[in-house]
């Protein structure tokens, strides 16, 4: 008999202007400090700027392409089987991806120094929906690194 209870997934609310619940959780991943009007202005600052850069009207079917573009289909996981530590690659759960392709989004727009943080994210949206960038390399390397551990498959768990 389990001790504890199995940690319950909450329901995120759909944001006002998509009502989207992938643009919630992209927002609250901005948000610092819990300053989730700020994280929202950047966002939305951020979607206009990009879809003037890339002239596309639909921001959200946009916004979506770029999600799709940054999901990463396969990781690699260390496991270790009689001394030695593989790594072995495993598909990645949809909530997964997501979390990943938010994270990577993110985090390369931080990055970009000396410009401000709706440009920067801005930049980065541009970049992955034309499939190049930051973000683009990151899930290529994460599926070559897959690609080239696929030998040992046979050790998932």
């Amino acid at each position: 008999m389990a001790r504890r209870r199995k940690p319950q997934k909450r329901d995120t609310v759909p944001d006002k202007q998509f009502n989207s619940k992938l643009v919630t959780k992209f927002i609250n991943y901005i948000m610092l400090d819990g300053k989730k009007n700020i994280a929202e202005k950047i966002f939305y600052d951020a979607i206009d700027q990009a879809a003037k850069m890339i002239s596309q009207s639909d921001k959200l079917e946009m916004f979506n392409k770029i999600m799709d573009n940054a999901r990463p289909m396969l990781e690699v996981k260390s496991r270790r089987v009689g001394g030695a530590t593989y790594q072995v690659p495993v598909e990645i759960p949809p909530h997964r991806q997501d979390a990943l392709a938010i994270r990577w989004i993110i985090g390369f727009a931080r990055s970009k120094k000396g410009s401000p943080m709706a440009k920067a994210l801005a930049q980065e949206f541009a970049d992955t929906f034309s499939e190049q960038g930051n973000t683009i390399k990151k899930r290529d390397d994460t599926h070559r690194m897959a690609e080239a551990n696929r030998a040992f498959a046979h050790f998932r768990w």
